[in-house]
């Protein structure tokens, strides 16, 4: 990893309130923990949510999968668990870029289907993006959408982020190629 990585860990370290939970009034971000690992498998089988997701999810999700993914997979980056009351319900993260592109990181969520709708994607959003401005030095958070997902579309512009281009047949899946809407929030 780029020397600026092993930097905003140090700079994460020193913020407690970046590397220990976040919470509003909704929802708690959080690191996951082993008991995360039945409803990763169950949320991360249903194509419904993992239609818009980055081919590098494995599928069909396994038990040794969401084992990985709590133990080490989820320790790569900033990550971060999205509960309710307690209970898993997705996942939050950013990628720092590399060299160049050290300042900026790669935006990813997920939410089960049984939360969409309600605002917890905005709430996780907006508490994860303000956290990772005040405690790092990244000035440039980019999310990558595939066309089709209105709805996360509608999360980043409800959450700041703005439309900066369109990519034509940026994204191939599952035997698609799909435009990818590439959405910006930068520091103010």
């Amino acid at each position: 990893m780029g020397s600026f990585f092993k930097k905003s860990l140090r700079i994460d370290n020193a913020h407690a309130r970046y590397t220990n939970v976040m919470r509003t009034r909704m929802i708690e971000l959080r690191e996951f923990k082993n008991e995360d690992e039945e409803l990763l498998v169950s949320y991360l089988n249903e194509e419904s949510v993992t239609k818009f997701i980055s081919a590098r999810l494995p599928q069909p999700y396994t038990k040794e999968a969401a084992a990985w993914w709590v133990s080490t997979g989820s320790k790569i980056g900033i990550v971060k668990a999205i509960t309710n009351n307690g209970n898993l319900i997705g996942s939050i993260s950013a990628v720092v870029g590399e060299f160049e592109r050290q300042k900026s990181a790669e935006i990813g969520y997920w939410l089960a289907r049984p939360f969409w709708g309600q605002g917890f994607a905005s709430q996780a959003l907006n508490e994860f993006s303000k956290t990772i401005f005040q405690a790092t030095e990244i000035v440039r958070l980019y999310a990558p959408v595939f066309e089709g997902n209105t709805a996360s579309a509608r999360v980043l512009e409800k959450c700041g982020f703005k439309l900066e281009a369109i990519l034509e047949k940026a994204i191939y899946k599952n035997g698609i190629l799909y435009n990818e809407h590439h959405y910006v929030n930068i520091r103010s």
